[in-house]
C-alpha cells in the first residue's frame, strides 16, 4: 500500500458531533459509559470467539465444558465449545461493531431469557453449590447489562427485505446442510439398523455441537471427521442466514431525473473544479444534497461501503452541509464511508470530518496554451503522430450533439465490438453510458483510416466551460499502432476549435513510486515498492498508464482515497473493485440500463482503455 500521507492533507480534525434525531443527549459521563458498554459487548463476544476455537481445537479444554454443560454446570451465554457457536459469536462482534440494531435485539432475546433461566437455576439444589455456575451467571448478567446501557449505541438500520431473504436462505440452506449431513452420517454409521429419523436427529444434534450431545442417539455413531463436517455444514449455513439478517441496506440504484437535474444546474455553476464532476452523473449512482441544495455528494453502495468519488459538487461553501448529510446516512445504515479519486482540496474538507487519506496516484492535465510538439522531450509523440498521419488516418472531431442519432447509433455499436472482454468496467472515472441525449455537450473524436474505414474512438464529457476529461477510449486490434497518441495530439492540437483549454487525459495510479523510484539516491523501501508495482504491471495497466500519459508532459494533479477506519480498507478495496468491474459476483446486478466504457485495452505504446 502507498505511505500514509502527511503533508497534502491536514491532520484529522474530528467533527463536531451534536446529539442524534430522536434521542436525548446524554451528559459527557454517561455518554462516554454507553460508548464503553457497547464496545463491552463486543470484546465480549470476540472472547467468545478465541474460547470457543480453543476449546474446539484442544481435547482437554473441549471435554471440559461439555463436561459442564452436561453435568450440574453451566457455561457462560455462548460459550458451548462449538463451531457453530464460534462462528456466530464472530459474526455478531462483527455486525455489533458496525451498530446494527437488529444484532442488538438479537443477543438480548437469546441473552435475556438465558440469563433468566441461570438466575432460576441458582435458587435450587445441586447449581447453587457450584462456583463456576455462579461465575457464568454473573458474565452472563454483565453482558446483558452492557447491552441494556450502550442500546443508543445500535441504531444502524437494515434492509427491509433481510427478514423474507433470510427465511429463504434458511430453509433452502437447512435442506440443504441437513440432507448431505444426514446421507454422510448414513454412510459413515458404525452401527447397523439405525432408522432414518434417527440419523436426522444425529444430524441435527451434532450440528449444534461436537461434544455428548449427539450421543444421546444411541443407534448412531459416526467418526469423529464426520462430526467435524456435519458441524461445518450447519454452521456454515447459519452465518448465511446471519448475513441475510444483518446485511446492509443496498442503497438507492438509479439516480432521479430530478436529482439530475439538480446536480447539472450545481455543475453549470460550479463544474469548472474539478475535472471529474460530470462523471456524478452516473445514473447507478444515489445523491445527498446539502440543506441549503448548494452542494451534494454522489456514492453508490457496494458490500455494505457507501462509496463517493471525486469532489463534492457545487460551492465549496456548502460542501460540508453535503458531507455531513452523507456521513450520518451512513452511519444509520452502518455503511463504511469512503471517497475515491478526490482532490486535494476535497480531501482537506472530508478530513475535518474525520476521515483519512491515502494517495492514490496523479490525474494527468494537459494545459494548451503550454502544450507544443516541438522539442526532444516530444520527439517520440512527435514521431508516432507523424507516422500513424502518414499512412493515411484522419480524426472526426464532434460534439455528440452534432452527431446524427443513425450515426451515434453505429458509434455506440463499434464501441462495443472494440470493447475488451464482456465486463464493463469504470466508476470514479467513466460516465457509464455513451449516445445519451442528455450528453450533448460531450465531445467525439472519430479516426478513420485511409479506405475510410472506423478505427478508434473516443469520448470526452465537459470540465466546465473551457475544459474536458477523458471516458471512453475504443479501437480496432487490427488498426495501426500508435492511433490513441495520435487521437489524443490531434485534440490537443485542434482544441480551440472548440473553446477547450485544458484536457483531463487518464489516472496514474501510484505515479510518485515509479518517478521517484528511478531516480538517483532512491531510497530501499521506495526501490523495493518500484519493483513490486513493476511487477504487478504485467497484469495491470499500472506503469504503462504513468509512461503513456507521461509523453504529453501533463501537470500532475494528485487525488486521494478518504476513509473513516484504516480496519475498512480492506472492505473499501473490494467495494471498488467490484464498483469498477474488476470483480463481478454473481449475486451483482449487472448495470443493464446503460452502455457502460470498458476498461483499458493491452497495448505497447498508447494508454487504452477508460481512464
Amino acid at each position: 500500500m502507498p505511505a500514509r500521507q502527511s503533508s497534502p492533507i491536514p491532520p484529522q480534525v474530528p467533527a463536531q458531533r451534536g446529539p442524534r434525531p430522536g434521542i436525548p443527549f446524554l451528559p459527557g459521563g454517561d455518554d462516554r459509559l454507553r460508548k464503553r458498554a457497547a464496545a463491552a459487548t463486543v470484546w465480549y463476544l470476540r472472547l467468545q470467539v478465541v474460547l470457543n476455537v480453543a476449546a474446539v481445537l484442544s481435547l482437554p479444554f473441549r471435554e471440559e465444558v461439555h463436561e459442564h454443560n452436561a453435568g450440574d454446570f453451566f457455561t457462560p451465554y455462548l460459550a458451548t465449545a462449538g463451531l457453530v457457536s464460534a462462528a456466530l459469536a464472530l459474526f455478531l462482534a462483527v455486525v455489533m461493531r458496525r451498530r446494527k440494531r437488529a444484532a442488538w435485539v438479537f443477543n438480548l432475546i437469546l441473552a435475556g431469557p438465558l440469563l433468566c433461566l441461570y438466575v432460576v437455576a441458582l435458587t435450587r439444589d445441586p447449581y447453587q453449590d457450584h462456583v463456576f455456575n455462579w461465575l457464568s451467571t454473573a458474565l452472563t448478567g454483565l453482558f446483558v447489562a452492557a447491552l441494556l446501557l450502550g442500546r443508543r449505541d445500535f441504531d444502524a438500520v437494515g434492509d427491509r427485505s433481510n427478514p423474507r431473504l433470510a427465511l429463504v436462505v434458511g430453509t433452502v440452506g437447512a435442506l440443504v446442510s441437513a440432507s448431505i449431513g444426514t446421507l454422510l452420517v448414513h454412510a459413515t454409521n458404525t452401527r447397523p439398523g439405525a432408522a432414518l429419523k434417527d440419523e436426522i436427529a444425529y444430524t441435527l444434534l451434532r450440528g449444534i455441537s461436537v461434544g455428548p450431545l449427539a450421543d444421546r442417539v444411541a443407534a448412531v455413531h459416526a467418526p469423529r471427521w464426520a462430526d467435524i463436517v456435519v458441524n461445518v455444514l450447519i454452521a456454515a449455513t447459519f452465518l448465511l442466514v446471519l448475513y441475510a439478517c444483518f446485511r446492509a441496506p443496498r442503497g438507492e440504484c438509479l439516480l432521479a431525473p430530478d436529482d439530475e437535474r439538480r446536480l447539472r444546474e450545481l455543475l453549470d455553476r460550479h463544474g469548472d473544479r474539478d475535472s471529474l464532476g460530470y462523471f456524478a452523473l452516473r445514473r447507478d449512482k444515489a445523491v445527498m444534497f446539502s440543506p441549503s441544495g448548494k452542494a451534494a455528494v454522489t456514492y453508490r453502495v457496494v458490500g455494505g461501503v457507501s462509496l463517493a468519488s471525486g469532489d463534492p459538487i457545487g460551492d465549496p461553501e456548502a460542501w460540508p452541509g453535503a458531507i455531513d448529510a452523507w456521513l450520518a446516512e451512513a452511519r444509520r445504515h452502518a455503511w463504511a464511508p469512503a471517497v475515491m479519486g478526490a482532490s486535494e482540496e476535497a480531501g482537506t474538507v472530508y478530513a475535518r470530518h474525520g476521515l483519512d487519506a491515502l494517495e492514490l496516484g496523479d490525474e494527468a492535465i494537459v494545459d494548451l496554451p503550454d502544450f507544443t510538439l516541438e522539442g526532444r522531450a516530444m520527439r517520440v509523440v512527435r514521431q508516432a503522430h507523424n507516422r500513424v498521419r502518414r499512412a493515411g488516418y484522419t480524426v472526426r472531431i464532434r460534439r455528440h450533439e452534432d452527431i446524427p442519432d443513425e450515426e451515434m447509433a453505429l458509434l455506440v455499436d463499434r464501441a462495443d465490438r472494440w470493447r475488451d472482454g464482456a465486463t464493463e468496467r469504470g466508476f470514479s472515472m467513466a460516465l457509464g453510458r455513451l449516445g445519451d441525449p442528455a450528453d450533448g455537450r460531450c465531445v467525439m473524436l472519430e479516426c478513420r483510416d485511409a479506405e475510410g474505414v472506423p478505427r478508434a474512438l473516443l469520448s470526452f464529457v465537459p470540465w466546465g466551460e473551457a475544459g474536458l476529461s477523458l471516458d471512453l477510449m475504443r479501437r480496432d486490434r487490427d488498426g495501426e499502432n500508435g492511433l490513441m497518441e495520435y487521437m489524443v495530439v490531434e485534440l490537443l492540437l485542434r482544441a480551440e476549435e472548440l473553446g477547450v483549454r485544458r484536457v483531463s487525459l487518464n489516472f496514474a495510479m501510484f505515479r510518485s513510486v515509479f518517478e521517484r523510484g528511478s531516480r538517483l539516491g532512491a531510497g530501499p523501501v521506495l526501490r523495493l515498492w518500484r519493483s513490486v508495482l513493476t511487477f504487478f504491471s504485467r497484469w495491470w495497466q499500472i506503469e504503462s498508464l504513468y509512461r503513456a500519459n507521461a509523453k504529453y508532459r501533463p501537470v500532475w494533479e494528485p487525488r486521494f482515497l478518504l476513509f473513516a477506519k484504516s480496519s475498512d480498507i480492506p472492505r473499501i478495496g473490494l467495494a471498488s473493485a467490484r464498483a469498477e468491474g474488476f470483480l463481478a459476483p454473481p449475486s451483482l446486478p449487472a448495470l443493464t440500463r446503460r452502455r457502460q466504457p470498458a476498461d483499458a485495452e493491452p497495448a505497447t505504446t498508447e494508454p487504452s482503455g477508460t481512464r
